[in-house]
């Protein structure tokens, strides 16, 4: 079951890069001068206290105002989406009045005063660190005695995928045109999020890797939703193999049967995908995207499942490369709402639709492109930008 809202996904975050953001100032302790290093420590007179409490009663009066205007239009976000739900459910059109059809709103009051009393400083927050792939691969040593056959170069992945890809339904231009979103044009196989060989001390963002930028949960719930038909092919090219190659495909074979059987163990849902994707196993579950064999399968899968969701529910039109991309990230209840959309629609319906609070104000290229025609055409602006970098190329040729 895919995640039912919005992700901010690599090619998110590559775009919100893209768009640019002022720096952040600081100022040093060290550069204070000495009157004002003085009045710190004397403390703050009654006068700046007093206006202090005044300003901040001010932001608290606004701010408050502010969040019952928000937390009520979020709320209609929600009873909205409640509503189509509940008429896909019984076979029912979707129409404009559907959807809250205004931008949420925005904080315009004052800022929030800083106190001129000394505070007591606070520790920083301990970040639970990303695992990389050095920690998938010695997971999958360490839980399932099994190593991911790498390629021995770039191309051979690439040509392994396109294979599968072709022979699973997909187009040369949608998986070379989500590629070069979600990679940036130039991605390996085994590219994670936020790392960059080029710039050292560069530091992983999301466990998401490939392609198409799988997640520890999206390995997970793809082994369990599509295991038997990756077990399936894996069989069919054992029995193609002998001597040493039919050897480590039979134990390849008897890992991903251990492997599917674990993701089966909880319910078909995403949260519970996702706390066996934060286990050992489940790290080791996400080392076979790194595999020649199953990587290429899973990163198709990943867009496979999407095609085929559409196909369920009616949508018999292909989907274009951006189309795809929006269920990528969204998840495919999600995504197919905006995809099914007509192109008037797409014109007047905010992004809000599509996101909780949390993730939407989060999301700056949400934000910016405020409406599904904005975000599908920025969506494909980037992928024409991308698609003429060597790897896009590389893959393309690969079809």
């Amino acid at each position: 079951m895919r995640l039912p809202l919005i992700r901010m996904g690599s090619g998110f975050v590559a775009l919100a890069l893209f768009a640019g953001a002022p720096p952040a100032m600081a100022v040093e302790a060290d550069v204070l001068s000495p009157s004002t290093a003085d009045a710190m420590a004397q403390g703050a007179s009654p006068q700046a206290i007093a206006e202090y409490r005044r300003k901040l009663k001010e932001y608290q009066e606004a701010r408050a105002a502010f969040e019952e205007e928000a937390g009520a239009y979020w709320s209609s976000i929600s009873e909205k989406r409640k509503g189509r739900n509940a008429k896909r459910r019984e076979r029912q059109a979707i129409a404009l009045d559907d959807y809250v059809l205004t931008q949420p709103p925005v904080y315009s009051g004052p800022k929030q005063p800083v106190s001129p009393e000394p505070e007591e400083e606070k520790p920083p927050r301990e970040r639970k660190p990303i695992p990389v792939v050095a920690d998938f691969l010695k997971a999958a040593a360490e839980q399932f005695q099994f190593t991911p056959q790498r390629p021995a170069a770039e191309v051979d992945f690439k040509r392994a995928y396109a294979r599968y890809a072709l022979a699973a339904g997909l187009t040369r231009e949608q998986a070379v045109r989500v590629y070069s979103f979600e990679t940036g044009g130039n991605g390996n196989y085994d590219m994670q999020s936020g790392l960059n060989p080029s710039k050292p001390g560069s530091r992983a963002i999301s466990t998401a890797i490939g392609y198409n930028q799988l997640l520890t949960t999206n390995s997970v719930e793809l082994l369990a939703e599509q295991g038997h038909e990756l077990i399936k092919e894996l069989t069919a090219r054992a029995a193609t193999l002998s001597g040493a190659s039919r050897k480590a495909m039979d134990h390849k074979l008897a890992v991903l049967k251990k492997m599917v059987a674990f993701t089966r163990t909880v319910p078909d849902t995403w949260s519970e995908h996702e706390k066996l994707a934060n286990t050992p196993q489940g790290w080791a579950v996400h080392a076979m995207v790194l595999d020649i064999d199953v990587g290429p399968m899973l990163q198709t899968h990943k867009l496979l499942t999407s095609v085929i969701f559409a196909r369920a529910k009616g949508y018999n039109r292909p989907l274009s490369a951006a189309e795809l991309e929006m269920m990528n990230l969204t998840g495919d209840g999600t995504g197919l709402d905006m995809v099914t959309m007509p192109q008037a629609m797409r014109e007047r319906v905010p992004t809000s639709n599509f996101f909780q609070r949390g993730g939407y104000e989060r999301n700056p290229v949400a934000i910016r492109h405020n409406t599904v025609a904005k975000l599908l055409a920025v969506t494909d602006e980037r992928m024409d930008f991308n698609s003429g970098k060597p790897g896009a190329k590389e893959l393309a040729a690969a079809f």
